[in-house]
């Protein structure tokens, strides 16, 4: 994960909060700022949530526009990432059950990222590069069949590398029942990975 840069991350949390004063007082600078030191991070974490790309830049944009939305009532109770994570968390929840409600054909894949896996596969040996992509593609799927909450605790425990203080805050959950949480997800993915981690 990229934590600010190099910045201590007590440093780089004063940085936010005073970024976000900015931008309550109305400064696109500030906000632009905000935007830059954390697209990766909600990008990031929305990609792994959907299991695909089709929707992350949609709904990164929707995160900062509520960002900037609510930059007027913030107050730096928490860090200001957990904030972030949480308009974030709200936002994905909210796709989960819409694409629940409206399952459908699956949407054609990005021919382009179909492009740079033919490019890649030259680089690397084909039966190395394969099993590489089909075990991702098993560890993808399987993270997508857990339940929101358990997955996006994993999400931001392996992927970002995010305190259980910090997930229990994103989920306003217990730090307990995030451990719990992890624990089953955990679980779930080794049952089923089974057949992989048996190689």
């Amino acid at each position: 994960m990229s934590r600010h840069d190099s910045a201590p991350a007590g440093v780089a949390d004063a940085e936010d909060v005073s970024l976000m004063a900015r931008t309550a007082s109305g400064d696109m600078t500030g906000f632009e700022e905000l935007v830059t030191r954390h697209q990766a991070l909600v990008a990031g974490t929305i990609g792994h949530m959907l299991g695909d790309n089709s929707e992350v830049e949609d709904l990164a944009q929707q995160v900062f526009v509520r960002l900037w939305k609510s930059a007027k009532r913030y107050t730096p109770r928490a860090k200001f990432t957990t904030f972030l994570l949480t308009i974030t968390r709200n936002l994905v929840f909210n796709e989960i059950r819409r694409r629940k409600r409206h399952a459908s054909v699956p949407l054609q894949s990005d021919p382009e990222a179909e492009e740079m896996q033919l490019k890649d596969e030259q680089s690397s040996t084909p039966d190395a590069s394969l099993l590489e992509r089909e075990l991702q593609r098993a560890v993808e799927s399987a993270i997508a069949e857990l339940p929101e909450t358990q997955r996006m605790a994993l999400v931001l425990r392996r992927y970002q590398d995010l305190s259980y203080e910090e997930i229990a805050e994103v989920l306003k959950q217990s730090v307990p029942a995030v451990k719990s949480l992890l624990f089953r997800a955990r679980t779930e993915l080794r049952d089923r990975l089974k057949s992989y981690l048996a190689n």
